[in-house]
């Protein structure tokens, strides 16, 4: 899932305190010839609140079991998000699917300016102050997809540095 990015850091989830947000649970239906069988989809995202995330699917007969998948697949997927003084390191777009998100850093106490999925992901990473918007599809699997793209294209100013060979200084003052 994340080979498509650069310098994404894995996690290991041992010695993590860890928190689930649950950000939907949906009731799927599979239609038979002796008639519908339900189950349950489960997304759910991981995070210590201090720049590691991860998000999961499960999916289930019943929704406690979906949610019980869904929180050991995310604790598979882990990953160290840079972060910058409670907000990001810079602006960035994601994208996935039919959804589109806009992460924008903001100043101390601005707090998170974010809707549904969005929220439940940037509270999980230990962002405090962000602006975001959602465009395009409102589906919580693709938003949550799509924030994940944005916020693995982000860069710390030391990482900047070191990739361009110049000194953090330059960086900030050409």
């Amino acid at each position: 899932m994340y080979q498509d990015y650069k310098n994404v850091e894995r996690v290991k989830p041992s010695g993590l305190d860890l928190k689930d947000r649950l950000v939907g649970v949906q009731r799927v239906t599979k239609v038979t010839k002796g008639g519908r069988a339900f189950g349950f989809s489960a997304i759910v995202v991981v995070g210590d609140e201090n720049g590691v995330v991860g998000q999961g699917l499960g999916k289930s007969k019943e929704v406690a079991e979906a949610i019980a998948k869904a929180v050991e697949d995310a604790k598979k997927n882990l990953v160290r998000i840079p972060l910058h003084k409670g907000t990001l390191p810079h602006e960035q777009k994601g994208k996935f699917g039919g959804a589109r998100v806009l992460l924008i850093p903001a100043s101390t106490g601005t707090g998170v300016i974010a809707g549904g999925a969005i929220r439940s992901v940037l509270e999980s990473v230990g962002v405090h102050d962000v602006l975001s918007k959602n465009q395009g599809s409102s589906n919580p699997h693709n938003v949550v997809k799509a924030t994940f793209d944005a916020l693995l294209q982000l860069r710390s100013a030391d990482t900047v540095a070191k990739q361009r060979g110049i000194s953090l200084d330059k960086v900030f003052n050409g």
